[in-house]
């Protein structure tokens, strides 16, 4: 017999059924839109084909494949992203992408949290949990991110005041929370840039404002979660204890 609505809440909000299952952690919203499309989703047993069939989370019923999914327990891991890689699940020109470095691994599907550039490298979370990876990127409310970032030139402390303080970029304001010197060469400098949000390239845009090239740019910790001396494009899990200080 099909299952009926609980009554207690018929006011709960809808979502497209494909958002739903992705909220889920089983797969990403593209990944359920099509299996919305192959006709393997069932909302109170009836085949929906559309992604954006609006359900009731908790209300209405759903099957995949005849079989009623439970959210999937929160899987977190940490990747040492090394250069070169696009931080994407694929990639439209062909090129490798960080789950290279996850091949062969028996995982539930995971998304990248947040996003590192092509050219930068360190630590990169990915987690099945949608609303926990939102939480870990958003500006407001999210934990910062530190970088350690390689420089053509030896910053004098004005310069360093400067990149705190930040200045306008294509109209977008962009700044640091805070900057300081790590250690100087004859010719470059290492800096450790701590950012508060993540805008798009915002330390290679923020320095090339202030006419600095980057040489390298590695995050080493987001948070209290350090990279610390985990081997080039390795992963591994984060205890419940990571997590939680996140």
């Amino acid at each position: 017999m099909p299952l009926k609505p609980p009554a207690r809440t018929p006011n709960a909000p809808r979502h497209g059924v494909a958002r739903v299952i992705s909220k889920l952690g089983l797969g990403s919203r593209s990944q359920a839109a099509q299996w919305v499309r192959d006709g393997r989703v069932r909302v109170n047993e009836k085949v929906v084909r559309d992604a954006e069939f609006p359900v009731r989370q908790g209300v209405d019923r759903i099957d995949i494949e005849g079989q009623q999914p439970a959210a999937a327990a929160r899987l977190v891991l940490m990747l040492n992203k090394p250069r070169g890689l696009v931080t994407t699940t694929s990639d439209e020109h062909g090129r490798d992408t960080v789950y290279a470095c996850l091949a062969g691994a028996q995982l539930p599907w995971v998304a990248p949290v947040g996003r590192l550039d092509k050219a930068s490298e360190g630590l990169l979370l990915f987690s099945n949990d949608p609303a926990w990876a939102a939480r870990i990127t958003d500006p407001a409310a999210g934990p910062d991110k530190t970088y350690h970032v390689q420089i053509d030139r030896l910053p004098s402390d004005q310069l360093l005041r400067q990149l705190e303080h930040g200045t306008l970029v294509e109209a977008e304001r962009l700044s640091a929370r805070s900057v300081r010197c790590l250690r100087r060469g004859h010719k470059n400098a290492w800096l450790e840039i701590v950012l508060d949000e993540g805008r798009n390239r915002h330390i290679r845009r923020l320095l090339a404002a202030f006419d600095i090239a980057v040489l390298r740019v590695v995050r080493v910790a987001i948070g209290s979660l350090l990279l610390g001396d985990l081997p080039k494009a390795k992963w591994r899990r984060l205890s419940q204890q990571e997590i939680d200080s996140l």
